[in-house]
């Protein structure tokens, strides 16, 4: 195997779902040794409250959304209410550069591995804390899911139809955008303590990382008062813009970003004369006859299936792009190419597709090294091996209960 970017790095991990799993799959991905700390009292969250399941049946190591997360990591299980299970967190700690935990802000600290215990010990270590709202400020403890943080962040307000109610967005939206942002702090931090020596404790407000889709509002609100609602698929600086239904029961997405864009898709689908129509030569004009424009796009594609128009309207200099199910994610050929899905055998759910980074580095790709942990499984290779543990001393720690 060639290198890899972050070869030598040692992370571990506490918590679960999938704001900071997702930090230390990236890492992983990348060749840092990530250990995911839990144990079968209190376990990643993922494991048994998100479907899909192998069979259907939850269990502690069916569940592919916490594989799907944890790929290329160790999993250990470890009691942190029993002393013996907490030292050994402790110890783990000394031996990383970087920790990821993404409880609720004071639980690490109450527990007894909070940033100024474990810096005591490890100057520089890199910690990383994520939550809802950061680890300061009046809502600080304030527990939610990703759909209530979108909700909080402005972005549900802005999406579905002006006469209905705001929609929620699939799934943890805002985790994905703070963990992206989360794991390039971390390697901030790291190069930081390459020049300096010294650790950094990193404040990841998942509320606040959201607010940078929103740009545009914000700075409009900023600018002249004024706040933004619902439009449905309308867009200010695009007309047409929307989804459009086509043979099959497939959807073609598509938007039209000047004048001469549109007059190319009038030309596709063989309306030149519409295309030259004064009532809707400019943006305005077809924002005011959108209904006319859409009748005539629904007529040309609900008789073409949706990538067959795509390929045309983009050969004409359209943004047009068939929306793809879950099923066309696993068989684009753009995908395949660049190695996103890599196939992995999970001791219990089986071969399981894995998601790659989605960039890469030339030198040092990334690679997903192995199935996600069942609960437990890395405890003596972790220990005795990353920990230098005697043969005794585990036995010891086991017969106290530490490995919960």
């Amino acid at each position: 195997m060639p290198a890899r970017a972050l070869d030598g790095v040692r992370v571990a991990e506490f918590g679960g779902y999938a704001a900071g799993p997702h930090v230390g799959k990236m890492l992983a991905n990348f060749g840092a040794t990530v250990v995911h700390v839990e144990s079968r009292a209190h376990p990643d969250g993922f494991r048994m409250q998100y479907p899909p399941y192998k069979n259907g049946k939850p269990g502690l190591d069916s569940g592919g959304c916490f594989a799907y997360f944890n790929d290329s990591k160790f999993g250990v299980a470890l009691d942190l209410k029993n002393p013996r299970g907490l030292d050994l967190a402790r110890h783990l700690a000394a031996k990383c550069d970087v920790v990821i935990e993404n409880m609720r802000p004071g639980v690490m600290a109450r527990i007894g591995i909070g940033y100024d215990t474990l810096k005591a010990s490890n100057p520089g270590l890199v910690m990383l804390s994520t939550c809802n709202m950061g680890q300061t400020g009046p809502r600080a403890d304030t527990p939610g899911f990703g759909s209530q943080l979108t909700a909080l962040a402005g972005m549900c307000q802005l999406t579905g139809s002006p006469d209905h109610p705001p929609m929620l967005l699939y799934g943890p939206y805002i985790d994905f955008i703070a963990s992206t942002l989360g794991a390039l702090a971390v390697l901030a931090a790291l190069e930081r303590r390459r020049t300096t020596g010294n650790g950094a404790h990193l404040d990841v407000s998942q509320y606040e990382c959201g607010l940078m889709f929103l740009a545009g509002p914000l700075f409009d609100f900023h600018a002249s008062g004024r706040v933004a609602q619902r439009a449905g698929n309308d867009d200010p600086g695009a007309a047409p813009h929307g989804a459009y239904a086509c043979a099959g029961g497939a959807w073609l997405a598509l938007s039209c970003w000047s004048d001469a864009e549109f007059g190319r898709l009038m030309e596709a689908i063989g309306q030149p004369a519409l295309g030259r129509d004064r009532r809707v030569v400019d943006r305005e004009g077809r924002r005011m006859h959108a209904q006319l424009i859409d009748t005539v796009l629904a007529g040309w594609l609900r008789e073409r299936c949706a990538d067959t128009a795509a390929e045309m309207l983009q050969a004409a200099g359209v943004h047009a792009h068939a929306v793809n199910t879950m099923a066309d994610l696993f068989s684009d050929p753009q995908l395949a190419v660049r190695g996103q899905w890599r196939r992995r055998s999970h001791p219990v759910i089986g071969e399981q597709a894995y998601c790659a980074p989605a960039f890469t580095l030339s030198e040092t790709p990334a690679e997903i090294t192995r199935a996600a942990p069942t609960l437990g499984a890395d405890n003596e290779s972790v220990f005795r091996g990353l920990l230098g543990l005697t043969a005794e001393e585990y036995a010891a720690y086991q017969a106290a209960g530490a490995f919960d």
